[in-house]
């Protein structure tokens, strides 16, 4: 279903760079929710490890934002977080941990400017996909 990628709305891309930017140097994380391959909302979760190389979702956090999906009819879609220091890809350890078949959307900082680049994860392989980003 989003193995083909992902559409974010301008303004959820800028509500996105504004929490990862607040989080700099650590690693920030959050939830993709809406339908088919279409995100209605963005859903930040705290990064339980304040860490710059690594996230762990809080699990209470995460719960909420589940059971928020349940109550609104809304799919999880994706799963983001960012690398303030690099790589622009998926780590080792994000491939390893992937626990849900959604688009894994890392964000990569460089220069002080975000890139974007979405990976569907399965059987322990990383394939780029599609973001698109309206105006």
């Amino acid at each position: 279903m989003t193995a083909n990628g992902l559409v974010i709305t301008k303004e959820q891309a800028q509500e996105i760079l504004a929490y990862l930017e607040a989080h700099v140097p650590l690693e920030a994380c959050g939830l993709l929710a809406g339908k088919g391959n279409r995100v209605e909302k963005v859903l930040f979760v705290r990064n339980q490890a304040q860490s710059p190389v690594r996230f762990v979702m809080d699990a209470e956090e995460q719960l909420r934002a589940f059971e928020w999906m349940d109550e609104h009819g809304l799919d999880l879609l994706g799963i983001f977080h960012s690398h303030p220091a690099g790589p622009e890809t998926v780590s080792p350890t994000d491939i390893a941990e992937a626990a849900y078949e959604v688009v894994h959307v890392v964000c990569s900082r460089k220069g002080g400017k975000w890139t974007w680049r979405g990976f569907w994860i399965e059987n322990g392989k990383a394939r780029e996909t599609p973001l698109h980003i309206e105006t």
